[in-house]
């Protein structure tokens, strides 16, 4: 399946329930869980030239939401280079003053910050090489490229039970390894 064979136009109908039952036990927002939902489908249509259908279309759109919410816990939880954005209105029946939202200030990066994640970056593709065979095979799909279950289990003639089982203690052995060689 290339991007020609994406269905933006059904998207809506074929994935807004999953996506926003992934979405909403993450965010426990409804108006959150809808509107990074709908970021999802811009993102989507605005890379489609960019799926390469490796993944099934679910799949894909699944990638680009978890990128959205960590994107959003990101905006949520950084307290540095963010601004508050005020607006004080006047209309025929009130009056006052706005409070937005916070929004990061993207000239607020400094060096120290590129450096880290540069090295944080480093650490990961360290730790990725010290899982093994199958294990660091099946992690990368499922986790970074973010492959279809069935089909994972399909290609290593395994039950889901044994991928999450793999997955699992390799997301262990990733956390241990970055305990030691990046925190």
């Amino acid at each position: 399946m290339s991007s020609s064979m994406l269905d933006p136009e059904r998207w809506v109908d074929t994935y807004s329930d999953y996506l926003y039952n992934y979405t909403i036990v993450r965010v426990n927002d409804h108006l959150v869980a809808q509107d990074l939902i709908s970021e999802t489908f811009l993102a989507g249509l605005k890379s489609k030239d960019n799926f390469k259908g490796e993944a099934l279309e679910r799949t894909w759109l699944t990638a680009i939401l978890k990128r959205k919410i960590i994107d959003h816990y990101r905006k949520k939880n950084s307290k540095k280079g963010q601004a508050e954005v005020h607006i004080t209105y006047r209309d025929e029946d009130s009056e006052g003053d706005w409070l937005e939202e916070r929004v990061e200030d993207p000239f607020d990066k400094t060096a120290e910050d590129t450096l880290e994640n540069e090295e944080l970056g480093v650490a990961i593709f360290r730790c990725l090489e010290t899982l093994k065979g199958k294990q660091k095979e099946i992690f990368t799909k499922k986790t970074i490229d973010g492959y279809d279950t069935d089909a994972l289990c399909n290609e290593y003639d395994i039950t889901p039970s044994n991928l999450w089982v793999i997955v699992h203690r390799a997301r262990k052995s990733m956390a241990e390894c970055l305990e030691k060689s990046w925190l």
